[in-house]
């Protein structure tokens, strides 16, 4: 569709000239504003703050400050990201000025501006995201402890040291010769700080959006000033005296060093907080209008440019804050002129504010840093790296960056967290036991060519002619250990033994004492509902002799969709779909499934490619005995013979589950913990087809607690009192729409649809078994398109392919109009708090399409995958 429409030609430009200039007007929206003056009112003591702490001339911090608003902010890639002085350089910094002055320090910023500059035109700034999260906030956890020693000093009245070890060592002399002004103001700040964001009710919601930085910082200043306390303040000098930046001095091996440790700093805070701020941005609340994703190439060539000029003009190293981000985020900015906006209120206070900020006592500003110090020491980062077992990794970088130094720290933490991922890798346990005549052979870890030997001897462990397990408790297997697992259970089966594997689906369960054919199935195997060549005849199987019905199937584990659902495949021989309805939902208990009846023999009409569904998204195999037909004829076997079939269907059942708790849950189960605290509040009824192709999950890109699905044959919605004693459809509408509240209701019909295909074959005397007095409800659809006075439902740009197709489009509209006719749907509608789609799916295209009107514009639009998606909440 075009993006624009020209309805008067005549204001078109003459052909070879050039377009007509667009007007633009800048424009500030009203929550960038006040956004930006949010950020300005923390930025501002923080700013003066972490200068205190490294050293450097305070006015160094507001420099840092005006210039990552507004040339890191304007030409960064992340557009709501905030820069400037932070937290995390601030060892770095002091360090540096300890060592070579405060112009060679900002010669060294502005050499790692240049450094990140040539960083991001090579496009490198993923390959920072590399770096383990474990060494990332052990970095930050290590600073934090730094500032924090460093600045009790002045919290207590006395002067820092440059070394951690030498501040440690000075405490006990300085608690003895505390200064009490200088405490009194630290006591008061840090109390302020703590109790802001506590205040209660609705004053205290109104209070709690001035900044606590602010209002600490501003209540021991006043208090200080009407107290008449003598003690150390702010001295900003001026302008005319502010030095900037020199020829770098020193050592070349140490000066690139330092170029190197800020620029790495620098860079990894910056692209770690743009991707933070994606994260909050994309977790706002509300109708918020929509902020790009972060590029972070461009992000890190903004931080490059702001650092040369930060070390230019003289000032910290600028790099992205994650305290101003958030802020900036919280308080509903929506583009980058909120950060631009804050460093022009920086330069404002620093040319006019002067006065007042030398008011500011130091300890004051002190206890801030402090404070934020001990906030990078996070107790949620600590329960996350042990959780994931890298504690080991978190605690050496901490100690590497408190102790010998930042650059050093992390190159130890590096260090270490490679060693404990080469460790992960190569520790395998392997054990051998006897189980009642079977053998055991259990491998815990991942299965490299390292446990080759050790997988060798156990396996040759088992005797020839015995049964034995294998399994596989691990999520890796290379090549080497993969042909020696495959080349032993060949020669095993060979000489008469019998195989299983468990846990790792690298081939099918050999029932039989002799095979000549094995599972294709390969670790690698991408997710698809395919079939495994399996030898004829073979016992175990359901289907016939050629290896039809639903013989071997399965999903590698590894490569599984999570809520992927998966139902029986159509095909001669197999269980199909049947009457009946499965209401259930994605983000709860099911409200009342009723049982599929199926069997093939009960419904020919119903044709390949009808799914199943029996009181789940997971289609559930019908029992052999009500099948008929070619079904009837595969389960004709000796007792033996389907007790193994069972037996193979529970083990891919109990297979597939051990799967999901081994690799799904893990990732799922604090979102489920959270879904079961806080109970179900899905936003959106979806009505659709027990069809096994039509995973609904996958199509909506849903989770737990998205969806209320109810799935029936055929997507019906059967008219008010017409259910006849089976109200499980209507029940499933009253309860989402009276008790959960959802917002829609979506009916999705789909491509081959059996139901429809066996409503355009049925016949008057049709409707005696369950499955044609529950395809009844389907004659409405029938009827309207059989009306020549109605227009017929169609999809945009094409006409629909057969009779079959059309009416699944068709049915879809008559039963969104039966919805109408249910009263809690009417209630909802009559009040604006409900929404009805539709929606129609081709399975073999792997294409939605979604009704675009109603009343004479019944087409299903094609929903595009590269375009903002059209809403259906």
């Amino acid at each position: 569709m075009s993006a624009c429409v020209h309805t008067r030609p005549h204001h078109l430009p003459q052909p070879h000239s050039p377009p007509p200039a667009p007007h633009r007007r800048f424009r500030i929206a009203g929550a960038d504003l006040s956004a930006s003056i949010a950020v300005f009112l923390i930025a501002l003591p923080l700013s003066l703050g972490i200068a205190l702490a490294t050293g450097a001339p305070l006015q160094a911090g507001l420099v840092a400050a005006a210039v990552g608003g507004l040339v890191a902010g304007r030409l960064g890639g992340s557009p709501l990201q905030v820069s400037g002085p932070a937290a995390g350089l601030t060892v770095v910094t002091a360090d540096l000025i300890h060592r070579y002055g405060w112009r060679t320090t900002c010669a060294i910023t502005a050499l790692a501006g240049l450094a990140q500059l040539g960083l991001g035109c090579l496009r490198v700034a993923r390959t920072a995201l590399a770096v383990s999260p474990a060494v990332v906030h052990g970095m930050l956890a290590g600073i934090g402890v730094t500032i924090a020693i460093s600045q009790l000093h002045v919290v207590l009245g006395g002067t820092p040291q440059s070394e951690v070890i030498d501040n440690i060592l000075a405490l006990p002399a300085q608690l003895i010769g505390l200064h009490p002004a200088a405490v009194s103001m630290s006591a008061l700040t840090l109390i302020v700080l703590l109790a802001w964001p506590r205040l209660p009710g609705r004053p205290g919601r109104l209070l709690r959006k001035i900044p606590a930085a602010l209002v600490a910082v501003t209540g021991a200043t006043v208090t200080a000033s009407l107290a008449g306390l003598i003690l150390p303040k702010v001295d900003l000098p001026s302008w005319g005296s502010h030095a900037l930046a020199g020829l770098p001095e020193g050592p070349v091996l140490g000066l690139a060093a330092a170029v190197f440790t800020t620029m790495l700093v620098c860079s990894v805070q910056s692209l770690l907080g743009a991707v933070a701020v994606d994260k909050m941005v994309a977790a706002r609340p509300g109708p918020e209008p929509r902020v790009g994703r972060s590029d972070l190439d461009r992000e890190l060539l903004g931080q490059g440019a702001a650092n040369i000029a930060s070390g230019a003009l003289g000032g910290l190293p600028v790099a992205g804050v994650a305290v101003r981000s958030s802020a900036n985020v919280q308080s509903g900015a929506v583009s980058r002129n909120s950060t631009m906006l804050h460093g022009v209120f920086v330069v404002v206070a620093a040319l006019l504010m002067v006065p007042v900020l030398d008011l500011i006592p130091l300890a004051s500003l002190a206890a801030l840093v402090m404070a934020v110090g001990i906030q990078m020491v996070s107790l949620h980062h600590i329960r996350t790296v042990t959780r994931h077992r890298e504690v080991l990794v978190y605690a050496v970088t901490t100690l590497g960056v408190v102790f010998l130094g930042v650059l050093e720290g992390v190159a130890l933490g590096v260090a270490v967290a490679v060693a404990v991922a080469m460790h992960r890798l190569t520790r395998t346990r392997i054990t051998h036991e006897e189980k009642g005549g079977v053998h055991h052979v259990h491998v815990r870890g991942q299965l490299t060519f390292l446990a080759v030997p050790r997988l060798s001897r156990a396996l040759h462990l088992v005797p020839q002619g015995a049964h034995a397990v294998v399994e596989l408790d691990g999520s890796f297997m290379d090549h080497a250990a993969y042909e020696s697992l495959q080349d032993w259970r060949t020669s095993h089966t060979a000489a008469g033994g019998t195989t299983e594997l468990t846990g790792c689906r690298t081939g099918l369960r050999t029932s039989e004492r002799t095979a000549s054919a094995e599972c294709h199935c390969r670790p690698w195997t991408p997710w698809r509902n395919h079939q495994c060549a399996m030898p004829s005849g073979g016992q175990g199987l359901r289907g016939g002799p050629s290896g039809d019905g639903a013989s071997g199937h399965r999903t590698p584990d590894g490569t599984g969709l999570p809520n992927s659902e998966t139902g029986a495949r159509g095909g001669g021989g197999e269980e199909r779909g049947g009457a009946g309805v499965d209401t259930g939902s994605d983000s709860g208990p099911s409200t009342g499934p009723v049982p599929a009846a199926s069997g093939p023999g009960t419904s020919p009409a119903l044709g390949p490619g009808t799914g199943s569904a029996s009181g789940s998204d997971q289609g559930a195999r019908s029992d052999p005995s009500t099948r008929t037909g070619a079904g009837a004829k595969a389960d004709a076997r000796s007792s033996a013979g389907t007790n193994a079939a069972d037996s193979l269907g529970g083990h891919e059942l109990a297979r597939g589950i051990s799967a999901f708790q081994r690799n799904t849950a893990p990732l799922v189960r604090d979102e489920l913990a959270r879904l079961a605290r806080e109970g179900q509040r899905p936003s959106q009824l979806f009505l659709t087809c027990a069809d096994s192709r039509l995973v609904t999950s996958m199509i909506t890109s849903s989770g737990p607690g998205d969806l209320f699905v109810v799935r029936n044959v055929g997507n019906l919605v059967p008219l008010p009192g017409e259910e006849k004693g089976d109200d499980s459809v209507a029940a499933a509408i009253e309860y989402a729409v009276d008790v959960l509240k959802v917002r829609s209701i979506t009916v999705c019909g789909h491509s081959g649809c059996g139901a429809m295909q066996a409503l355009l074959n049925s016949a008057p005397g049709d409707g005696q078994t369950p499955l044609g007095r529950w395809l009844r409800h389907g004659q409405p659809s029938l009827e309207r398109m059989a009306d020549d006075s109605r227009p017929w439902a169609r999809l945009a740009g094409r006409p629909a392919a057969d009779a079959a197709e059309q009416l699944c489009l068709t049915n879809v509209v008559q039963q969104l109009e039966h919805l109408h006719a249910h009263d809690s749907v009417a209630r909802a509608r009559a009040n604006g708090s409900l929404e009805l789609h539709g929606m129609y799916f081709h399975v073999g295209e792997a294409q939605a399409y979604l009704l675009g009107g109603a009343g004479g514009n019944e087409v299903f639009q094609h929903v595009p995958g590269t375009e903002e998606l059209p809403s259906l909440a």
